[in-house]
């Protein structure tokens, strides 16, 4: 049955042995990546369709983007109370069949010639909303898994195949488009999530039993807030989170227009600068394990985002040099990627190794909220900055709001952080009253 009872996990002598030799992990890894590659399918293809099959207008197409995002926002904190009443496999297995359901309705729809935007729409946010869930519940699931000392293993293998799919995923979705059509290509992508939920299942893991509630669900969401907002380090990780999406995202809004207006690139130069960032994440991913063991992981998340930052001012300094541009360009994609990426995967292995099993799902449904929160709000300033100081002025402002991201990190006791450390840090580490 789809939801059997669990066995137990690997043995210690087991997963002395690494991960890929961790029956459990190897399941749930081949789930991530299935998964991944999937919804790079549909990533390309729901716009294909709403411009190309639909005619979109660009207000239909800013709010089928609109959709997908405002998920966070909208049912962000109320999930992380939900994955911690609940049995963390089965609700993941769930929201992985309900959106292949809410993808299949596409193709289906296709067929019966009664496709619409407002079905994209639909789609989008509702899958959102359960790709929410499914995130939550996964990082909250990784702890029971692979145990606390193999967090930072588990995070880098699981992140280096999402930055693998990022790197592979839009040619070959471009392929299963051209081959397909879009609306019957995103089958491919509700396909896979049948197949993650399969691997899921065949998990076998002893999940400690969901704690009794008896307060209400705002009781609930406030104590998940209430940590992150005391509790030092993850005060400073969610900070340093969210001021780096508010400022990447202040660059994201104009970096395509400064690389087509300003510099004069083509679409196969933008094309090379994306990829090359897939490329960097993937760097990132396979390094940040090697990196935390030599440095500790305060040094390496400190380092890694000020490497972020630094590298990123290629961009901006690119006009100056217009011959050497391009080459600029993609060294800093790569370099801004590959720094995100090593901050990404020990952040979480901190904040994964630190909270209690009971509070897993609403402190990463927090620290998603503050900074999935923050890239709308970035969003509209970059463009607003773009249009009053020119493109090349906001890229700057913006760099230099993310390096100063690691403000955060350097004014906490993330400094001196060293080892993973313990849940009982949760209880000493909370800021004074």
């Amino acid at each position: 049955m789809l939801f059997a009872a669990s066995a137990p996990a690997a043995s210690p002598s087991a997963r002395s042995r690494g991960l890929w030799r961790h029956r459990g992990f190897l399941r749930f890894w081949a789930a991530s990546a299935i998964s991944d590659a999937g919804s790079q399918v549909t990533a390309l293809a729901l716009p294909l369709i709403a411009a190309l099959t639909l005619g979109a207008t660009p207000w239909q197409m800013g709010v089928l983007s609109a959709a997908g995002s405002a998920a966070t926002l909208i049912v962000g904190l109320f999930a992380g109370v939900w994955v911690d009443r609940l049995r963390r496999r089965p609700l993941m297995i769930a929201a992985d069949l309900g959106r292949a359901l809410l993808l299949l309705s596409i193709p289906l729809a296709s067929a019966l010639g009664a496709l619409r935007i407002e079905l994209l729409y639909v789609v989008a946010l509702s899958a959102g909303v359960l790709t929410v869930l499914f995130d939550v519940t996964y990082l909250a699931f990784v702890p029971t898994l692979v145990g606390r000392e193999h967090l930072v293993e588990a995070n880098s293998k699981l992140e280096a195949t999402s930055s693998a799919a990022q790197v592979a995923g839009p040619g070959l979705g471009g392929v299963l488009v051209g081959a397909l059509g879009a609306a019957h290509a995103v089958l491919i992508d509700a396909l896979s999530f049948v197949a993650s939920a399969l691997f899921i299942a065949g998990v076998r893991v002893s999940e400690p039993a969901p704690t009794a509630r008896r307060a209400g669900v705002a009781s609930e969401i406030g104590e998940g807030l209430r940590l992150v907002l005391t509790h030092r380090i993850l005060r400073a990780l969610g900070g340093c989170s969210a001021t780096t999406n508010l400022f990447g995202r202040m660059f994201l809004a104009v970096y395509v227009l400064y690389m087509t207006r300003t510099l004069g690139l083509g679409s196969i130069g933008v094309g090379l600068v994306f990829a090359t960032g897939g490329v960097g994440a993937l760097a990132g991913a396979l390094a940040a394990g090697a990196v935390t063991r030599r440095l500790g992981l305060g040094p390496t998340m400190i380092a890694a985002q000020l490497g972020f930052g630094l590298t990123g001012m290629a961009v901006p300094l690119a006009v100056l040099v217009p011959r050497v541009a391009l080459p600029m360009i993609v060294a800093s994609e790569f370099g801004q990627w590959m720094a995100v990426t090593v901050y990404y995967v020990t952040a979480v292995s901190v904040r994964q190794s630190m909270i209690p099993d009971r509070l897993q799902g609403r402190v990463n449904a927090t620290m998603r909220f503050m900074a999935g929160g923050a890239l709308p709000v970035g969003a509209i300033i970059g463009g607003a900055l773009g249009g009053a100081i020119g493109l090349p002025q906001t890229l700057v402002v913006a760099e230099f709001g993310m390096l100063l991201a690691c403000v955060w990190l350097v004014l906490s006791p993330v400094r001196a952080l060293r080892a993973l450390p313990t849940p009982d840090l949760a209880r000493d580490e909370r800021a004074p009253a």
